[in-house]
């Protein structure tokens, strides 16, 4: 049984696996250019952030109806409650789609659809942030709210916003009016920042843009001002180790600062970002840290404390009290 935990740092579109990208594929008649999923396995190797991302949006082509959307977020959270996911805040990219000729509505009904019944079949509570892509324009950004409006909480399944895609040159503060747009109409406010971009971005993410949550924050570490921050602040930083080493962001598992990030007192969660790419879902990337860090049961506890701690549950505590107590009754192997 893994050990219970929130998923909290999750691309939609980063868990299709090659055998469901064929399957869509034959259903709405797309080729793709790999004559199977070994060597579309092989596509996954990548020099840097870019060149994932160019992989990661080729392959939304076999996206097109409701049904794909519905069968992309079920299969994501059958594997997500196998690996001991309890709660999940499920991040998509609108615009990716709405440049291709997918209504916002085809996207956001299709995943609704498989969150609708995501506690019921699969035991896991969800939420759904639409993300803004930083390499488009803020107008388009807006764009992206406005046909939104229908689906936002709490009448839709849309709780928030978060900003992600190509980080350097794309500081958050070109993203100011959407994100006070997103804040006047209620929605949680996440952004990407300090991945591959300066602590400065963080620092610009909190004080401009509002957010609540950094996703990434690895450079934190390059300014102890900034540390001082976060750690006064208990600001959360959903880490992905995985993605860190892939994307080279990061040399070797074993080099990656969570243990140093731990000790400074910040308020660190593990996640899977894209599992489908950086091999691995949730409880891989617990197995796969400990293994290389060395982490003791009382810091995969912590970490697995901090998600729950980390998550938008405010309208539910009782929830997140029930979760808190499964990670304190949780007896290792």
């Amino acid at each position: 049984m893994p050990l219970p935990k929130a998923e909290l740092h999750l691309h939609i579109e980063g868990t299709l696996e090659p055998e469901l990208a064929f399957e869509l594929a034959a259903r709405n008649g797309v080729t793709l250019p790999y004559a199977d999923t070994e060597e579309l396995r092989t596509a996954y190797e990548f020099s840097d952030l870019q060149s994932f991302l160019d992989l990661y949006y080729g392959l939304m082509a076999v996206l097109r109806t409701e049904e794909d959307f519905a069968a992309l977020a079920d299969a994501y959270l059958a594997r997500a409650a196998a690996q001991g996911v309890r709660h999940a805040e499920i991040f998509f990219d609108p615009q990716a789609h709405l440049a291709r000729g997918v209504r916002m509505g085809t996207v956001v009904e299709g995943l609704g659809r498989a969150l609708d019944r995501a506690e019921t079949v699969h035991g896991v509570s969800t939420q759904l942030i639409m993300c803004f892509l930083r390499d488009e324009s803020a107008g388009s950004a807006m764009e992206a709210l406005e046909a939104a409006r229908p689906y936002l909480a709490p009448f839709g399944p849309i709780t928030g916003v978060g900003l992600d895609s190509a980080e350097v040159g794309h500081p958050p503060a070109k993203f100011r009016e959407v994100y006070e747009a997103a804040a006047a109409l209620g929605l949680r406010r996440v952004a990407h920042a300090g991945e591959e971009g300066p602590p400065a971005y963080i620092t610009e993410a909190l004080d401009v843009l509002g957010a609540e949550r950094i996703d990434h924050g690895l450079r934190c570490l390059e300014d102890p001002e900034v540390v001082a921050r976060l750690v006064r602040d208990r600001v959360p930083l959903t880490l992905c180790p995985l993605s860190n080493v892939r994307l080279r962001a990061v040399g070797t598992l074993a080099e990656h600062p969570l243990p140093a990030m731990l000790d400074a007192g910040l308020l660190c969660t593990v996640n899977s970002d894209d599992p489908a790419y950086f091999g691995g879902y949730a409880e891989d990337t617990f197995d796969a840290v400990r293994a290389a860090l060395g982490l003791s049961p009382e810091q995969l506890r912590e970490l697995a404390r901090n998600s729950f701690t980390a998550a938008f549950l405010d309208h539910d505590e009782e929830r997140r009290s029930r979760y808190l107590a499964e990670v304190e009754a949780y007896e290792f192997p």
